[in-house]
Order: structure tokens, then sequence, then C-alpha cells
């Protein structure tokens, strides 16, 4: 079986330490359930990835070097 998250197409996906998570809501001034959401199905997901957790995304970006988005599991 192939494990789709080590694809090189795939973007890192890491679970955001709940302090971290706080300077984030604090810079954007949102609320946790503002965020995006991603199903805690999605096979790019890291295994420890649980429903309320915020999950930050790095990707390639095409005008500046890395972008960096934020998720929120949900069921």
């Amino acid at each position: 079986m192939v494990d789709v998250s080590q694809h090189e197409l795939v973007p890192e996906h890491s679970v955001l330490e709940e302090d971290t998570l706080e300077e984030v809501l604090e810079e954007y001034n949102i609320d946790r359930t503002d965020l995006p959401k991603i199903q805690r199905k999605d096979p790019a997901l890291p295994d420890e990835a649980e429903i309320g957790d915020v999950i930050k995304i790095v990707r390639d970006s095409r005008t500046t070097e890395q972008a960096v988005i934020y998720r929120l599991v949900v069921e």
C-alpha cells in the first residue's frame, strides 16, 4: 500500500503545538473555529492528528519561497 503522506507532491503537514497556536490565533485575531477545515480521514494528515487539532501546512509557492496555512481537524 502507498503512503500518500510521503509523496513528493504532498506538502508538509504537522500538528501545531498549543502555545504556538495561541500566537497564530492572536496574530490573525481569529478563533480556532474560524480556520478552514480538514477532515480527520484525509490521508495527508499525520497519524497523531486528532479532531480539534490545528495542522500547519507548508507549501512551496511561486510568489514566495513557502506559504504556510493552517487547518482545523474535524470529523
